[in-house]
């Protein structure tokens, strides 16, 4: 839930407008630098107008038709129990979820996030509020249909590339409701059918579900903004498991050695069932 009473307004435009102004006036190389000032305070702005809309009992924006799913998956030769694959994108407040047909994965639809606690960059530990970011795989030991939150599913952090790096922190969910300690907070409709897509494909039979979770969209232009970064490094990592995907739409398959993520290319066989492991790739 974004504090209300941090009335920031006239200071953020501020802010905003000098920071423009250095910008424009100090060139390209300085912008790394700058930009995440200026975006920080967009985040908690969208942040702001969600809990507003939320609060107001209205919809978000983005959000699909919830009340037709069943001539929605129709419409694009899906159905429930169809293999499903997660991406979430925090910077655009954005779930993606993909749906198997025939040997590839195609877009099914794209559920706003309410809320999400923290900044872009992944969880380090306990108490820090961050919401995670890295590869995870849920399955039925995930599922909570009593959720405090309506219903939620464990994302699984740690995962093996986590704890390699002390990571700690525990029952980071995905949920409903639009309050978040951690967490990704969806609402109850939208949490609704994702939970009746997910809970589908592991009653037919997939073993884990993929979830691949992004501070943003891997772009060129993104990357390039965040240079300056400290967790460059690890975005990069994250990048190539983004891109293996989004070049076969095949879940990729993960791993973790030496302390990174390994990425191998998935196959048409596969649905991203496998889980992630500490384990180098045979060369």
């Amino acid at each position: 839930m974004v504090d209300r009473r941090r009335s920031r307004w006239s200071v953020a435009l501020v802010v905003l407008a000098v920071l423009a102004a250095v910008a424009a006036g100090t060139g390209y190389f300085f912008w790394p630098q700058i930009y995440p000032f200026i975006e920080a305070e967009l985040i908690w702005r969208a942040k702001k107008q969600h809990w507003d809309t939320y609060s107001a009992g209205q919809t978000l924006a983005g959000t699909p038709d919830l009340k037709n799913l069943p001539a929605r998956l129709a419409a694009q030769n899906q159905k429930l129990g169809d293999p499903i694959f997660i991406r979430v994108f925090k910077r655009e407040f954005e779930l993606e979820m993909w749906m198997k047909r025939g040997d590839k994965f195609e877009l099914f639809a794209t559920y706003p996030i309410c809320m999400w606690s923290g900044g872009l960059g992944p969880k380090l530990k306990q108490g820090d509020k961050q919401a995670p970011e890295g590869f995870y795989t849920v399955d039925s030991s995930a599922l909570n249909p009593n959720s405090a939150y309506h219903r939620s599913f464990n994302l699984g952090f740690p995962n093996a590339f986590d704890r390699a790096h002390d990571r700690t922190g525990s029952l980071l969910m995905v949920h409903g409701d639009c309050r978040s300690i951690g967490c990704y907070a969806m609402t109850d409709g939208v949490i609704d059918e994702v939970w009746s897509l997910l809970t589908s494909a592991l009653d037919a039979g997939q073993k884990r579900v993929q979830v691949q979770v992004f501070p943003f969209r891997m772009t060129e232009t993104n990357m390039s903004r965040h240079a300056a970064n400290p967790n460059i490094g690890f975005w990069q990592q994250l990048r190539e498991g983004h891109d293996a995907f989004m070049r076969d739409h095949v879940p990729p398959n993960v791993s973790v050695c030496d302390g990174r993520y390994a990425i191998r290319p998935g196959t048409g066989v596969g649905n991203g069932s496998a889980p992630i492991e500490a384990g180098c790739p045979a060369t």
